[in-house]
């Protein structure tokens, strides 16, 4: 199965539209005294997977928050193609999937998939070929409240890939799975960045990020520590052969 339905900013041959799709721009956040987030700026390419990695308590989901519009800051901004993008616009433009969401519990799958289907005008084809990627077709009569952790994750994952958005924020999009669905799961996210749409992945198990995401962007204590590619990372870490796991110890 192929996701190729046409996105709103599909991907383009020219290098200046590349890159620079979105830049996040010296986000800060505190709780009183406390600091959630110190002066994160790092930029997003159209067509990339781009992983925001560190450990729990890093300050991912705070920064994905933020980055959404759903949580207000102390000072910063987020610039689309270098234009400020208000709050009430950014939905037009990103869609966020939380981890660990199980709405509408007493709704069938199905009902919920349709439901989604209608709202963003998606035709059947794309519709039943999501529900084929990820593996829904054996749970469509059920609800969502009866669906395993695995299988409620993959039908947020259907909801986030119905929506046309062009860029995806996913917070753990690879908790619940085990190694097998979790390679599986990454081939289908590949899959959604070589048909055009951007992708940005709070992980906190950095073999996964080392295999699916193009770029990353390494926090600890709520601080940006590193970002660029592998290759770029393990020259500021001066370990040219290391893996994620290595280089991120080194730079945090």
């Amino acid at each position: 199965m192929t996701l190729t339905e046409p996105q709103v900013e599909p991907r383009s041959s020219s290098a200046t539209h590349a890159r620079s799709l979105m830049h996040v721009a010296g986000l800060t956040k505190r709780y009183g005294e406390q600091r959630a987030l110190a002066d994160i700026s790092f930029a997003v390419n159209a067509g990339e997977v781009l992983g925001l990695i560190g450990p729990n308590g890093a300050g991912k989901t705070t920064l994905m928050e933020a980055v959404a519009g759903l949580l207000p800051l102390d000072s910063g901004e987020v610039l689309w193609r270098g234009t400020p993008l208000p709050l009430p616009q950014r939905r037009e433009f990103m869609f966020y999937l939380p981890d660990g969401l199980r709405p509408w519990e007493e709704q069938y799958v199905a009902r919920v998939i349709g439901f989604f289907a209608t709202v963003y005008g998606r035709p059947e084809a794309y519709i039943a070929a999501t529900i084929r990627t990820l593996g829904l077709a054996g749970v469509l009569r059920k609800r969502v409240a009866a669906l395993s952790k695995g299988y409620g994750r993959r039908l947020m994952l259907a909801l986030a890939l119905i929506t046309p958005q062009p860029l995806l924020l996913m917070d753990e999009p690879f908790d619940g799975f085990d190694l097998r669905q979790t390679r599986e799961i990454m081939g289908v996210l590949r899959e959604v960045a070589a048909s055009g749409r951007t992708l940005v992945l709070a992980i906190h198990q950095l073999a996964d990020a080392e295999r699916v995401c193009d770029r990353f962007v390494l926090l600890a204590d709520g601080r940006l520590r590193g970002q660029g590619t592998l290759a770029e990372l393990r020259a500021q870490s001066g370990k040219p052969s290391a893996g994620l796991e290595d280089v991120f110890l080194a730079l945090t």
